[in-house]
């Protein structure tokens, strides 16, 4: 089947119990947990009769199970149990979209202008509009939400992690705070992008004092891998999905695992975003989804003609329209400083090198995300869904997801890609009509002075100005579907996608290394007969081949062949697995290479072919004289690095890219998704550190989800920095080091399984 979707009982009131009696930001170890307490862990509340009551319980390596009958309880437990692991970071956040970081950590320019840009875009105006938007049940999850953040924090005072205990910044929020927040992680790739461009924008201003403007998301930076495969090729014949994010291993886009259950409405587990109070990427009985980031764009830049003589006026058709100022005052340690923001009826002005604000012209950008409200209800109804033919009708009826693709599979043996987000409905011929060449050529920029140039309306989509699901690419299969930030075009190498508007991705081009090698991969089983499983696809990921020296290497070492300098390298190299687990040897003289050998792709002997675009380009033209001498010169760069650093030329992988966890060195697996790694991790080379360290993003949640003979999801996943970002807490490197070893876990979704992995439990009333 192919179908392509083408056009269309702690007691008392607010009190808690903790087993332990400690807090969960700095429990004790796992194992003194259970030893301890074995006896006194309660019977588990199997009939939550109260409304008002939660029930969580915490199993291994930090991860909540939430338990409740009401929505507004499940948001309650859900902002207690993230709190418990990421508290610090979570509020760090709230300080940020509150326009409050220069008043708690300076007023440099970088903290006024962030501050000005979100007092000034998360109005009141705009928090009103998204809180009068959502269905009763979202609003009343956020609502819990609300209500168990500031229990949370009101009850654990004097108790908090070392880097936020007693903070001023530690205060408690409002329903705005949680609309703020889930603005800004919608508008990140967008607005948030433009942050200073936005609080700095005047007339007039030299090209020496712009900045350039820095629009394009880098997909080696925030990127995904996902696979799903449908019951014609799995020995099951249900459904096998492998979710597999890169996303940093720091600050507020970390991954946090949880399961919420409302019974009879909601039994999904998964992993969200600190900052977001949703489960953004999981399973349940049914089904199991991942997103990756997608090449649509979210935002178009306008460029409006200006009144002459009046920088400060715009022609809209036959009218004038004024742009409004914005005085923002933030405030600082050291008083008040101002900032203007202007305004448009597109959205804010933007001001930099190649978008000038001249006496003829001004810029803006509109973003769809700004617009986006329903992103709630959107992971609701996934959540909900039967099979992915429910699920890609979840994601048309809301398009509320903000800037990826999904890909998921179900217990029936389905298995679906989409990019059916939210995106803006710019058609071909809108783009032909009135596009306007700048020197930013990859950034569509529209004739915002012509109204029939701003985005089309269709009464089909969801919000007036996006594009309807029928012209968003989907496909429904029973064989695979397979997204490594490329765009949709070979979703499927049998089924392409095409005759989509370039403003969702391009078609018919090269792919990345990483989107060949993820695709070789899946080929290459197919190829040999076998039928795909759980525990195959976790090898796909989990096998760490270097793509790029699979296709190069064995050339380069033909060239390496009578250079006497590069003997020992060359010695090595050729014994190397080509992998990069820690264990390999010679990754890092190939890591090193490759990042010295500049504009090696314009060397490859084989071009492109649209007829197999999986394995080409392909070779290299060891034959011509300069690709030789790029060769040995990008060697000699990387092995002399390597010696500077004090890094033998025989060391394994995982001694040169590590984590540091409390002084301890955790050897890393993976590496650049540029040189065709699947199993992405990226850190830059650091000679001061001894390596590649440290860990800036990559592999972060990684879920594999099939379904046994009876139907029960069979749930392993990692996540490779730990549940923690706090040093002070149990969960800070324990699935790090899980993770070091190329392992997994065992996710406890059923009631038997939660048991035997119980390590205490929380029972809370509101």
């Amino acid at each position: 089947m192919q179908i392509s979707f083408l056009r269309q009982k702690l007691i008392g009131p607010m009190a808690l119990s903790f087993v332990t009696g400690i807090s969960a930001c700095s429990e004790p170890a796992t194992e003194q947990v259970s030893a301890a307490t074995e006896s006194s862990i309660p019977d588990i509340v199997t009939d939550l009769a109260p409304a008002k009551e939660v029930q969580i319980r915490w199993t291994d390596y930090g991860i909540p199970h939430i338990k409740a009958n009401s929505w507004e309880g499940l948001g309650y437990g859900f902002a207690h149990a993230s709190a418990s692991n990421t508290i610090c970071v979570l509020a760090r956040e709230f300080v940020t979209v509150r326009g409050e970081q220069a008043k708690y950590f300076g007023a440099t320019d970088a903290n006024v202008n962030q501050d000005a840009f979100h007092r000034a875009l998360l109005n009141q105006n705009k928090l009103e509009e998204y809180l009068a938007y959502g269905s009763a049940d979202s609003k009343a999850m956020d609502l819990g939400y609300v209500r168990g953040y500031n229990d949370y924090i009101e009850r654990h005072r004097g108790r908090m992690p070392a880097s936020c205990n007693n903070a001023p910044w530690l205060t408690p929020i409002n329903e705005s705070d949680l609309a703020r927040i889930n603005i800004g992680v919608g508008i990140r790739y967008g607005l948030g992008r433009v942050t200073n461009e936005i609080a700095t924008s005047e007339p007039g201003l030299e090209l020496a004092q712009l900045q350039p403007l820095d629009l394009e998301v880098d997909r080696n930076m925030i990127g995904s891998n996902a696979l799903g495969f449908g019951g014609a090729l799995t020995e099951s014949g249900r459904g096998v999905l492998m979710g597999n994010p890169h996303y940093p291993w720091h600050g507020p886009s970390r991954f946090h695992m949880a399961h919420l259950t409302y019974p009879g409405e909601m039994d999904v587990m998964g992993a969200a975003l600190i900052t977001t109070s949703r489960i953004a990427i999981g399973f349940t009985e049914h089904v199991a989804w991942s997103h990756t980031v997608s090449t649509a764009l979210r935002f178009t830049m306008f460029q409006l003609d200006l009144v002459p003589g009046n920088p400060m006026a715009y022609r809209l058709g036959d009218d004038v329209h004024d742009i409004e100022v914005i005085a923002v005052e933030v405030e600082t340690p050291d008083g008040t400083a101002t900032r203007s923001i202007h305004m448009t009826h597109l959205g804010p002005v933007v001001t930099g090198q190649g978008m000038p604000w001249t006496d003829q012209h001004v810029y803006v950008m509109r973003d769809v995300n700004y617009e986006n409200y329903r992103s709630g209800d959107q992971y609701r109804d996934i959540s909900q869904a039967r099979n992915v033919e429910e699920l890609r009708t979840a994601l048309a009826t809301h398009q509320g997801a903000a800037f990826v693709n999904t890909i998921a599979a179900d217990r029936d043996g389905g298995a679906l890609y989409a990019d059916m987000s939210a995106i803006p409905n710019v058609s071909v011929e809108l783009l032909t009509r009135c596009a306007i060449d700048t020197e930013n050529p990859r950034i569509i920029t529209l004739n915002g002075s012509d109204p029939s140039c701003d985005w089309q309306v269709d009464p089909s989509a969801a919000y007036p100005g996006l594009m309807p699901p029928s012209e968003q690419p989907s496909l429904i299969t029973d064989t695979y579907v397979s997204n490594s930030n490329d765009s949709y075009w070979l979703s499927n190498p049998n089924t392409r996608l095409e005759g989509f508007s370039p403003i969702i991705g391009n078609e018919q081009t090269t792919r990345s290394l990483r989107t060949r090698a993820g695709l070789a991969m899946v080929e290459e089983v197919i190829d040999s007969g076998e039928k795909f499983t759980q525990d195959k696809v976790k090898e796909l990921l989990f096998n760490h081949r270097h793509y790029g020296a699979e296709l190069l290497l064995d050339e380069i070492l033909e060239i390496c062949e009578g250079q006497i300098n590069l003997k020992e390298a060359c010695t090595i190299l050729a014994s190397w697995d080509r992998r990069q687990d820690i264990d390999s040897v010679g990754a890092h003289i190939f890591n090193r290479f490759w990042e010295n050998a500049r504009g090696l792709s314009e060397h490859f002997a084989i071009p492109f072919d649209l007829d197999d675009p999986v394995n080409t380009p392909s070779g290299l033209t060891i034959e011509n004289e300069e690709t030789r001498a790029l060769i040995i010169a990008a060697l000699e760069s990387g092995i002399t690095s390597l010696q500077e650093a004090g890094i033998p030329l025989n060391a394994p992988w995982g001694d040169v890219q590590f984590a540091i966890r409390n002084g301890e060195k955790i050897g890393i697996p993976g590496g650049a998704g540029g040189q065709g790694l699947f199993s992405v991790i990226t850190a830059r080379f650091n000679a001061e550190n001894g390596g590649y360290n440290p860990i800036i993003h990559g592999n972060s949640y990684i879920q594999t989800v099939t379904w046994n003979e009876n139907g029960t999801p069979d749930a392993d996943a990692i996540l490779t920095y730990s549940q923690s970002p706090e040093p002070d807490s149990t969960y800070y490197s324990d699935l790090t080091k899980v993770y070091s070893q190329s392992n997994w876990i065992d996710l406890p979704f059923t009631e038997d399984q939660i048991q035997e992995q119980l390590v205490r439990e929380e029972n809370l009333r509101f």
